[in-house]
């Protein structure tokens, strides 16, 4: 009997689903195991670990304080893990925490030919999953989706060998967004400008960045949403042309929120902009404007500040 139940808990063990093989952007990525040390990069990133219960695989991350702050979530999260770089990660830097899995993006960590790529860091013994939204770098180019973020956590489930946990946690989200959005009345969609950073040139999201997504589940338009980019430098003459009813800012950086409203409405060149007129902003932090758990609520936040419910 006493020999039957070890072999049924053996036989139940996630160790001996691998391995397993994931698609990441271009890529089939194959785990024998599941990763033991492991980095992510960037906040999102980073909180998708926290979300699926793996920060004791997790040996360090990289690219948070160069740019942004930890809230206090994350960094009750994360609070017994280094820093191992506080913008991009070197190879060196990588190498000297001994990782065995990497979990990027590109321009969330990694650069087309540059020296941190998932073929630079394969002979080194270190696998790299790329964040979806990042895909349209190296790949074909498909729209933002909020299955995106799905997409990731569910990956990273299988990576980690913890399927159904992920599994019930996008169902959880997939359930709540569906609640959010219910009322929602998508016949009129309001016209929405995404505000990251910038003064003289405007940084935006365009049609493969996720915040267009999220502004079309809470009812809106990205006007930006035929920039052929993720996230790019516009002009603003478009901008102020297309008139949008709604200004979603960017929280992060040593610009607040704050401060990138001030800017907007003390500018003659947008006193005819409807958002700038109506005092109608929506602030996301940076966490709740990239891939990550936080999407659902930014969708909250822009339903509440789209249609006041």
């Amino acid at each position: 009997m006493k020999t039957a139940l070890i072999a049924l808990l053996l036989l139940s063990t996630p160790a001996l689903a691998f391995p397993v093989t994931v698609k990441s952007c271009n890529r089939e990525v194959t785990f024998d195991a599941p990763p033991a040390r492991a980095i992510a990069n960037d906040v999102n990133l980073v909180e998708m670990m926290l979300a699926l219960g793996l920060h004791d695989r997790m040996v360090g991350y990289t690219g948070v304080s160069g740019w942004k702050t930890l809230d206090e979530e994350l960094r009750a999260g994360i609070a017994e893990l280094p820093e191992l770089s506080a913008q991009y990660p070197s190879r060196e830097v990588l190498l000297g925490a001994e990782p065995d899995f990497f979990f990027a993006g590109w321009n969330y960590g990694m650069k087309v030919g540059g020296e941190v790529t998932p073929e630079t860091l394969e002979p080194l013994g270190i696998k790299t999953y790329e964040l979806t939204e990042s895909c349209i770098f190296v790949g074909p180019k498909a729209r933002s989706s909020m299955q995106d973020m799905y997409n990731d956590l569910l990956n990273l489930g299988t990576i980690f060998g913890v399927e159904d946990r992920a599994k019930d946690l996008v169902a959880g989200y997939e359930a709540k967004l569906a609640e959010t959005t219910a009322s929602v009345d998508r016949t009129n969609p309001l016209r929405v400008f995404v505000y990251d950073s910038g003064e003289e040139t405007p940084f935006t999201a365009g049609a493969y960045a996720i915040p267009t997504a999220l502004i079309e589940a809470a009812g809106g338009r990205n006007i930006m949403d035929d920039l052929d980019k993720s996230w790019a430098t516009v002009a603003w003459e478009p901008v102020v042309e297309r008139n949008p009813e709604v200004i979603v800012i960017v929280n992060y950086g040593d610009v607040t929120a704050e401060e990138k409203i001030a800017f907007l409405e003390g500018n003659p060149a947008f006193a005819n902009v409807d958002a700038v007129k109506n005092d109608r902003y929506v602030v996301l932090e940076y966490v709740e404007a990239t891939p990550g758990p936080r999407n659902i609520r930014a969708v909250e936040k822009l339903v509440a500040g789209f249609w006041g419910k």
